[in-house]
């Protein structure tokens, strides 16, 4: 563990030394901001488990005209899923701590958790981004390698014995991303991402069965199931070494064509 945090220190230091280093070339960012998650495969549907999402980054532009760009970033990500028990919920279905094969006999069986599952990620999304210089909007795709940091888990009631050292969830998520940003003032932006794994975080083992007619329940099948990060993120991002100017362009009419501040894209040679 020592030396994965050794190494993310390293990076932070380069993004935040490279516009520096760089001013000319580099953009650096910071952003923060919420997630909305859900787990594919928990059978608990809803993007109900909220989490931070936050970090550095930098940009670099391809063209000329930065309408191209393409990014990194250095974040830490809390994905999972959480789901509160109606009234009554565990009155209807039947569940045993037998049905889950590590279940943490020693904490109290919840009523009041459907589930509640915590992953939190160090996460380095690489993102190429185009963006319509006159609307201000930028549009990204790319994908992220998330090393998981903390892991803790309530399904059904059980608290299952889930950690880091369980191994009970991937250690490595990678994941697809989607990303929309729109300027609403000089350098500050408003981002919209969508994310899910491209690998299964884990694969769920637990027993199923059925009720006899005298009562007793017989657990008699293996099943495995799949399980996915999914997140929507609305975060807030702020561009250090970028410069605005005013919008002169106007149409026909005398409106002004596209946002208020537009970029002062610097003349490469």
């Amino acid at each position: 563990m020592r030396k994965y945090c050794f190494h993310l220190l390293i990076l932070l230091s380069l993004l935040c030394l490279a516009p520096s280093l760089s001013a000319q070339r580099f953009i650096g960012f910071a952003t923060a901001g919420a997630n909305f998650a859900q787990i594919e495969g928990d059978d608990v549907h809803g993007f109900r488990k909220f989490g931070v999402n936050g970090g550095l980054g930098i940009a670099l532009p391809l063209t000329r005209d930065h309408k191209w760009t393409i990014s990194a970033e250095l974040l830490y990500t809390q994905k999972g899923s959480r789901k509160h028990c109606s009234p009554g919920y565990f009155d209807t279905i039947y569940y045993h701590p037998d049905m889950f094969l590590d279940v943490n006999r020693a904490i109290p069986f919840d009523s009041t958790m459907k589930c509640n599952i915590t992953l939190d990620y160090v996460q380095i999304p690489l993102l190429a981004h185009y963006e319509d210089m006159r609307s201000g909007m930028k549009f990204g795709l790319g994908f992220a390698w998330g090393r998981l940091v903390r892991a803790k888990e309530i399904y059904n009631g059980f608290t299952r014995t889930t950690n880091l050292r369980s191994k009970t969830y991937r250690t490595s998520d990678w994941s697809v991303i989607a990303d929309v940003e729109c300027r609403l003032y000089k350098n500050l932006s408003l981002n919209v991402r969508w994310e899910y794994s491209m690998v299964p975080i884990r694969t769920m083992h637990y027993m199923t069965g059925k009720m006899e007619a005298d009562g007793t329940f017989n657990l008699n099948r293996n099943e495995y199931i799949k399980m996915h990060n999914h997140v929507f993120t609305l975060r807030l991002t702020y561009y250090f070494n970028e410069k605005y100017e005013l919008n002169t362009k106007l149409d026909r009419k005398g409106n002004r064509m596209g946002t208020k501040w537009i970029k002062s894209i610097p003349d490469y040679q």
